[in-house]
């Protein structure tokens, strides 16, 4: 995330922020399709995460990115808000089940560092075919999982 997003998402509501980010008004009718068509036929692993759940997306960007961002460098901002928001999964997995669950939080936290090392390397896919870029999104997902849980099995 940029200096220029951080300023638009402040002075966008959230409803507007949805609309920008689905294409289609804040609960309209193929809103989810488009999240879904949109985040994962991205380009790259950053795009997907702008498209992605945009509700939760502008509440963490507002709430937890654009604070930390103020006196972080901005991967650093970024790293941290993917783990504090696989904390509150962890909490709300924790708090519907009763038990320990520590699995989103390394999760997020493994996927935010691919974003940011993705904006290093300059990873683009975006001239593949849809199918290409859907594969590429899903598998950094999944691997980040499968190191995750692989981590969560040694310790």
């Amino acid at each position: 995330m940029n200096q220029i997003q951080t300023n638009t998402r402040k002075q966008m509501s959230l409803t507007d922020y949805v609309q920008y980010r689905n294409g289609v008004p804040l609960g309209a009718s193929g809103s989810l399709q488009n999240m879904l068509v949109r985040s994962l036929g991205a380009g790259t692993f950053a795009k997907f995460w702008q498209y992605w759940n945009p509700i939760w997306g502008y509440e963490l960007g507002r709430y937890v990115y654009a604070p930390l961002n103020q006196f972080l460098p901005a991967s650093v901002s970024l790293i941290l808000t993917f783990l504090i928001s696989g904390g509150i999964h962890d909490l709300v997995t924790m708090l519907v089940s009763g038990a320990p669950a520590f699995l989103f939080a390394p999760w997020f936290f493994l996927m935010g560092i691919v974003v940011v090392f993705g904006r290093l390397l300059k990873l683009d896919y975006s001239n593949q075919a849809f199918r290409v870029r859907v594969a590429i999104n899903v598998s950094f997902i999944l691997v980040s999982l499968m190191i995750t849980v692989s981590l969560k099995q040694l310790f």
